[in-house]
C-alpha cells in the first residue's frame, strides 16, 4: 500500500523567536511550508494558517498586527509567553483575531494539531468567501422558494421584456433587478434606478426625463434625466405604485413609443431600455380604487416575479446571516463572528416583519455589541426562546445540510486530504469528489 501524500500548507511565521525557528524542520517535516518575515512585509505573503510570535516589541503595534490579519483568509495561531498572558489588553486583542493561542515553550504535538484544525476552517472560510462573492450567488438560500425563484431569473435574465417585481418591503427586490440586468444582453450599458416614492412630486418630472437651461427657476443648466441616463441599459423603478397619477401618464406614453421629451425642450428623443418595476402594494387593488392607472399595469406587468417574505424560508436564515457578518466585519473593525446555537434558535423563531433588511440590520449590531467569540441572541435584540424552532425545511434540506456538514467536518479534521477524508467518511474518492462538487466545496488532493 503506498503511503498517502500531504499536500503542503502554507505557514507564514510573523517575528519568530529562537525556540519558533527551533520547530521549522518538524513543521515542515509534518508537512508545511515554513515561511518566516517580519511584521512589516507579513501582507505580502498569503498563507493558509499564520502564527505570530509575541514579544514586548509587538504590543504597541497590534493595529499593524490586525491589518494584516485583516487582509487575508488565514486563521492565526499566537504564540506567547505566560508572562505576557496576563496582560488584559493583550488577551482581549488575542481572543478577538486570532483561532488559538500557545504559551511557550511549545507542545509541538498539540500545537500540530491546533496547526492542522486552523488549516482546515481557513479552507472553508476560503471556500465560503468565493461563493458569496460570486455574483451568480447573491439571492443566497437553499430553501424551495429561493430555488425556484433564482431558475425563474435565469429564464428572465435574456429577454427584454418589462418585468414586474413584487415583494414585501426588505426582502430584496433591488437585488432581484440588479441581478436580471447582470445576466442580460445589456450587462455592459448603464443600469439606473429610482425609487419612485422618494422624490418630492414637483421634481420627478425632471428626474425622470430631465430638463433643459431655463426650462424653470434654478435651472441653470441642462439635466439630462434617469430614463435618457440609462439609455442601452435598464431603468429600474422601484416603488411604482408611488407614482403620481400625473407622472404615471408621461411614463406610459414614453413606454409606448420608447421616446422622451426633457421639461422645456420640444425635441423627441429616442431612448431604449428595458424596464422592471417594483412594489409591495398591491396592485390590483390600487388599479379598482383609480389611485394607478390600468393601462401602466397591463405595460409593466408583462412578466412578473414573486419575491418571496423571509419567514416563508426560515432555513435560509442562517446563510444569510453568516453572509452579512462576513459583509459588515470590516465596517465594525472585526473579524466574523459565529452565531452562537441560542441565536439560530431565536432567529428561527423570529417572524421577520422587515424581511432580510431587518436582518442585516440586526447582524450589523450584533458584529459591534458581542463581546465573545460568538454572536448572542441579546446581541442581535432578540429574546432567547426555549420553545423548539419550526421545522427548517423539508426532510431533503435536513438530508443535505447534513452531507454538507460532514463532508466540511471531514476536510477540516484531515487538513483537505481527501483520500483520508473519504476513508473517514466511508466512502471511495470519487464519491467524494462528486460531494465536493455538489455542494460547492474543494479540497486539496
Amino acid at each position: 500500500m503506498h503511503p498517502v501524500e500531504i499536500e503542503p500548507r502554507r505557514l507564514l511565521v510573523i517575528e519568530p523567536c529562537e525556540e519558533c525557528r527551533g520547530l521549522f524542520p518538524r513543521l515542515r517535516a509534518a508537512g508545511w511550508l515554513v515561511e518566516s518575515r517580519s511584521l512589516v512585509d507579513a501582507g505580502l505573503h498569503p498563507c493558509q494558517v499564520g502564527m505570530l510570535c509575541f514579544h514586548s516589541g509587538l504590543l504597541p503595534r497590534l493595529d499593524e498586527i490586525k491589518a494584516v490579519i485583516a487582509s487575508n483568509v488565514a486563521e492565526w495561531v499566537a504564540l506567547v509567553s505566560a508572562k505576557d498572558m496576563s496582560k488584559a489588553k493583550l488577551c482581549d486583542f488575542i481572543s478577538e483575531w486570532f483561532f488559538d493561542f500557545h504559551t511557550m515553550p511549545v507542545d509541538l504535538e498539540r500545537l500540530l494539531v491546533t496547526l492542522g484544525r486552523a488549516c482546515g476552517m481557513a479552507h472553508l472560510r476560503e471556500q465560503n468567501d468565493k461563493c458569496l462573492a460570486d455574483e451568480s450567488h447573491e439571492l443566497l438560500g437553499e430553501s424551495a422558494s429561493i430555488r425556484s425563484l433564482r431558475k425563474l431569473m435565469e429564464k428572465l435574465g435574456s429577454t427584454d421584456s418589462p418585468v414586474l417585481i413584487r415583494g414585501e418591503s426588505g426582502t430584496g427586490k433591488e437585488l432581484v433587478a440588479r441581478s436580471l440586468h447582470r445576466t442580460s444582453a445589456r450587462v455592459e450599458r448603464p443600469s439606473v434606478a429610482i425609487n419612485c416614492g422618494a422624490i418630492p412630486e414637483n421634481l420627478i418630472q425632471s428626474e425622470l426625463f430631465g430638463h433643459e437651461k431655463g426650462a424653470f427657476t434654478g435651472a441653470h443648466q441642462r439635466k439630462i434625466g434617469r430614463i435618457e441616463s440609462a439609455d442601452g441599459g435598464t431603468l429600474f423603478l422601484d416603488e411604482i405604485g408611488d407614482l403620481p397619477m400625473e407622472m404615471q401618464a408621461n411614463l406610459l406614453r414614453f413606454l409606448q413609443e420608447m421616446t422622451i421629451e426633457r421639461v422645456g425642450g420640444s425635441k423627441s428623443i429616442s431612448v431604449n431600455v428595458r424596464v422592471i418595476a417594483a412594489t409591495h402594494i398591491n396592485l390590483e387593488e390600487a388599479v379598482a380604487k383609480g389611485t394607478f392607472r390600468e393601462d401602466l399595469y397591463y405595460r409593466l406587468n408583462v412578466l412578473q416575479v414573486h419575491v418571496p417574505p423571509l419567514r416563508e424560508r426560515i432555513q435560509d436564515v442562517p446563510q444569510l446571516a453568516s453572509h452579512f457578518a462576513s459583509l459588515f466585519s470590516v465596517e465594525a473593525g472585526r473579524r466574523p463572528r459565529r452565531f452562537s446555537q441560542a441565536a439560530l434558535l431565536a432567529m428561527a423563531s423570529h417572524h421577520w416583519p422587515g424581511n432580510v433588511r431587518e436582518l442585516a440590520n440586526r447582524v450589523r449590531r450584533g458584529l459591534v455589541i458581542a463581546e465573545g467569540k460568538q454572536i448572542e441572541a441579546e446581541d442581535i435584540g432578540l429574546e432567547r426562546v426555549i420553545k423548539r424552532p419550526p421545522l427548517l425545511g423539508t426532510l431533503e434540506d435536513y438530508k443535505l445540510r447534513a452531507e454538507r456538514q460532514a463532508v466540511g467536518d471531514a476536510l477540516m479534521q484531515h487538513s483537505q486530504n481527501l483520500s483520508q477524508a473519504a476513508r473517514a467518511l466511508g466512502i471511495s474518492r470519487p464519491t467524494l469528489y462528486r460531494l465536493l462538487h455538489k455542494h460547492q466545496l474543494s479540497g486539496a488532493g
